[in-house]
C-alpha cells in the first residue's frame, strides 16, 4: 500500500464527516487491499473483498464521492474488521 493511502485515505475513511474522496484514489486503495474490481452495467462497479461482493456507483462526471458512498464503504470495512 502506498504511503499516500496510509497517510490520508485510510484515516479519512473512518472520520464521521469525510466526504472529500476522489474515486480513483479509493479504487487504488481497494486494489492495494487485494480487491478485485469489475465494471458492471452503466456506472456500477463490483468490488470483491472480504469474500463478499459490493456493488457501488462510480461517480460522474466529477470523480468526487458523495458522503453517503463514503459512509457505506466505511460501514463495509467496519463490518469486516478493517480498521486504520
Amino acid at each position: 500500500m502506498k504511503a499516500k493511502h496510509l497517510r490520508t485515505l485510510v484515516p479519512g475513511l473512518f472520520a464521521t464527516d469525510a466526504g472529500w474522496f476522489k474515486w480513483p484514489d479509493v479504487l487504488a486503495l481497494l486494489i492495494a487491499m487485494g480487491a478485485t474490481v469489475t465494471q458492471r452495467e452503466g456506472s456500477r462497479v463490483a468490488i470483491e473483498l472480504f469474500g463478499q461482493i459490493k456493488v457501488m456507483h462510480r461517480p460522474h462526471p466529477s470523480p468526487d464521492m458523495d458522503k453517503a458512498a463514503v459512509a457505506s464503504l466505511r460501514q463495509w470495512f467496519e463490518d469486516n474488521g478493517a480498521r486504520p
